[in-house]
Protein backbone atom coordinates (compact mmCIF):
# COMPACT_ATOMS: atom_id res chain seq x y z
CA UNK A 1 0.00 0.00 0.00
CA UNK A 2 2.64 2.42 0.83
CA UNK A 3 4.77 1.55 -2.56
CA UNK A 4 1.40 2.31 -4.52
CA UNK A 5 0.95 5.84 -2.57
CA UNK A 6 4.70 6.59 -3.64
CA UNK A 7 4.35 5.62 -6.71
CA UNK A 8 1.17 7.82 -7.16
CA UNK A 9 3.42 10.97 -5.57
CA UNK A 10 6.14 10.09 -8.31
CA UNK A 11 3.96 9.97 -10.87
CA UNK A 12 2.47 13.21 -9.27
CA UNK A 13 5.57 15.32 -9.12
CA UNK A 14 6.66 14.32 -12.56
CA UNK A 15 3.47 15.02 -14.18
CA UNK A 16 3.70 18.83 -12.77
CA UNK A 17 5.61 21.28 -14.30
CA UNK A 18 8.80 23.15 -12.49
CA UNK A 19 7.94 25.92 -10.93
CA UNK A 20 9.41 28.86 -13.48
CA UNK A 21 12.61 30.21 -12.51
CA UNK A 22 12.04 34.03 -12.08
CA UNK A 23 13.35 35.52 -15.63
CA UNK A 24 16.27 38.17 -15.18
CA UNK A 25 16.07 40.99 -17.60
CA UNK A 26 13.04 43.03 -18.93
CA UNK A 27 9.71 42.07 -18.98
CA UNK A 28 8.34 40.62 -21.71
CA UNK A 29 4.31 41.02 -21.79
CA UNK A 30 2.34 39.00 -24.57
CA UNK A 31 1.24 40.14 -27.85
CA UNK A 32 -2.33 39.24 -26.98
CA UNK A 33 -2.23 41.08 -23.38
CA UNK A 34 -1.13 43.90 -25.01
CA UNK A 35 -3.89 43.50 -27.73
CA UNK A 36 -6.39 43.15 -24.52
CA UNK A 37 -4.54 46.56 -23.32
CA UNK A 38 -5.06 48.38 -26.71
CA UNK A 39 -8.89 47.44 -26.38
CA UNK A 40 -9.71 48.28 -23.20
CA UNK A 41 -8.16 51.81 -23.81
CA UNK A 42 -9.50 52.03 -27.14
CA UNK A 43 -13.31 51.19 -25.90
CA UNK A 44 -12.67 53.20 -22.65
CA UNK A 45 -12.18 56.33 -24.78
CA UNK A 46 -14.39 56.30 -27.10
CA UNK A 47 -17.40 55.31 -24.28
CA UNK A 48 -15.71 58.36 -22.77
CA UNK A 49 -16.11 60.57 -25.47
CA UNK A 50 -19.82 59.54 -26.18
CA UNK A 51 -20.73 60.24 -22.72
CA UNK A 52 -19.23 63.80 -23.43
CA UNK A 53 -21.13 64.87 -26.51
CA UNK A 54 -24.25 62.73 -24.65
CA UNK A 55 -24.19 64.83 -21.54
CA UNK A 56 -23.01 68.22 -23.46
CA UNK A 57 -26.53 67.85 -25.54
CA UNK A 58 -27.90 67.77 -21.84
CA UNK A 59 -26.61 71.06 -21.15
CA UNK A 60 -25.04 72.06 -17.77
CA UNK A 61 -27.26 69.85 -14.77
CA UNK A 62 -27.92 71.10 -11.63
CA UNK A 63 -28.12 68.29 -9.03
CA UNK A 64 -30.53 68.62 -6.26
CA UNK A 65 -32.87 66.03 -4.13
CA UNK A 66 -35.44 66.99 -5.87
CA UNK A 67 -34.30 67.04 -9.14
CA UNK A 68 -32.06 64.15 -9.24
CA UNK A 69 -35.00 61.31 -10.51
CA UNK A 70 -35.27 63.35 -13.47
CA UNK A 71 -31.58 63.58 -14.17
CA UNK A 72 -30.94 60.07 -14.22
CA UNK A 73 -34.14 59.46 -16.63
CA UNK A 74 -32.88 61.63 -18.66
CA UNK A 75 -29.18 60.46 -19.00
CA UNK A 76 -30.96 56.32 -18.86
CA UNK A 77 -32.81 57.92 -22.15
CA UNK A 78 -30.09 59.99 -23.95
CA UNK A 79 -28.27 57.73 -26.83
CA UNK A 80 -25.41 58.53 -26.62
CA UNK A 81 -24.66 59.00 -23.05
CA UNK A 82 -26.27 54.87 -22.82
CA UNK A 83 -24.44 53.90 -26.07
CA UNK A 84 -21.33 55.54 -24.26
CA UNK A 85 -22.19 53.64 -21.00
CA UNK A 86 -22.21 50.23 -22.94
CA UNK A 87 -19.20 51.14 -24.75
CA UNK A 88 -17.26 51.99 -21.61
CA UNK A 89 -18.24 48.68 -20.10
CA UNK A 90 -16.54 46.53 -22.94
CA UNK A 91 -13.49 48.60 -22.38
CA UNK A 92 -14.37 47.22 -18.76
CA UNK A 93 -14.41 43.65 -19.50
CA UNK A 94 -11.04 43.96 -21.47
CA UNK A 95 -9.68 45.43 -18.53
CA UNK A 96 -10.94 42.69 -16.65
CA UNK A 97 -9.17 40.44 -18.46
CA UNK A 98 -6.08 42.11 -18.28
CA UNK A 99 -5.83 42.35 -14.95
CA UNK A 100 -6.34 38.53 -14.57
CA UNK A 101 -3.27 38.01 -16.76
CA UNK A 102 -0.76 40.64 -14.99
CA UNK A 103 -0.08 42.56 -12.44
CA UNK A 104 -2.01 45.45 -11.47
CA UNK A 105 1.48 47.52 -10.84
CA UNK A 106 2.40 46.54 -14.44
CA UNK A 107 -1.14 46.99 -15.73
CA UNK A 108 -1.90 50.50 -14.41
CA UNK A 109 0.54 52.61 -16.03
CA UNK A 110 -1.48 51.78 -19.62
CA UNK A 111 -4.28 53.97 -18.15
CA UNK A 112 -2.64 56.87 -18.98
CA UNK A 113 -2.58 56.16 -22.12
CA UNK A 114 -6.25 56.86 -21.55
CA UNK A 115 -5.18 60.29 -20.50
CA UNK A 116 -3.03 61.28 -23.73
CA UNK A 117 -5.43 60.22 -26.11
CA UNK A 118 -8.28 61.46 -24.50
CA UNK A 119 -5.97 65.20 -24.30
CA UNK A 120 -5.82 64.79 -27.96
CA UNK A 121 -9.29 64.13 -28.73
CA UNK A 122 -10.77 66.29 -26.70
CA UNK A 123 -8.69 69.04 -28.68
CA UNK A 124 -8.98 67.48 -32.34
CA UNK A 125 -12.80 66.57 -32.13
CA UNK A 126 -15.14 68.35 -29.50
CA UNK A 127 -12.33 71.07 -29.52
CA UNK A 128 -11.83 72.19 -25.94
CA UNK A 129 -9.11 74.92 -25.12
CA UNK A 130 -5.50 73.30 -24.46
CA UNK A 131 -3.40 75.59 -22.59
CA UNK A 132 0.48 74.96 -21.92
CA UNK A 133 -0.34 74.22 -18.50
CA UNK A 134 -2.11 70.92 -19.68
CA UNK A 135 0.42 70.21 -22.35
CA UNK A 136 3.02 70.25 -19.97
CA UNK A 137 0.96 68.27 -17.69
CA UNK A 138 0.53 65.11 -20.33
CA UNK A 139 4.11 65.39 -21.09
CA UNK A 140 4.99 65.17 -17.17
CA UNK A 141 2.20 61.64 -17.63
CA UNK A 142 4.15 60.43 -20.38
CA UNK A 143 7.14 60.62 -18.87
CA UNK A 144 6.08 58.70 -15.96
CA UNK A 145 4.88 56.13 -17.55
CA UNK A 146 8.26 55.61 -19.54
CA UNK A 147 9.86 55.90 -15.98
CA UNK A 148 7.01 53.06 -14.45
CA UNK A 149 7.09 50.85 -17.69
CA UNK A 150 11.28 51.15 -17.71
CA UNK A 151 11.16 49.59 -14.38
Amino acid sequence: MQQADEIAVTATARAAPAPAAPRKGRFRMATSTIMLILAASALGVIGQMMLKVGMSAMGPLSLSAAGAPLIAWRMATTPMVVGGLMVYAAGTFFWLITLSRIELSVAYPFVSLNHVIIFLLAWLVLREQITPTRTVGVLVICIGMLLVARS
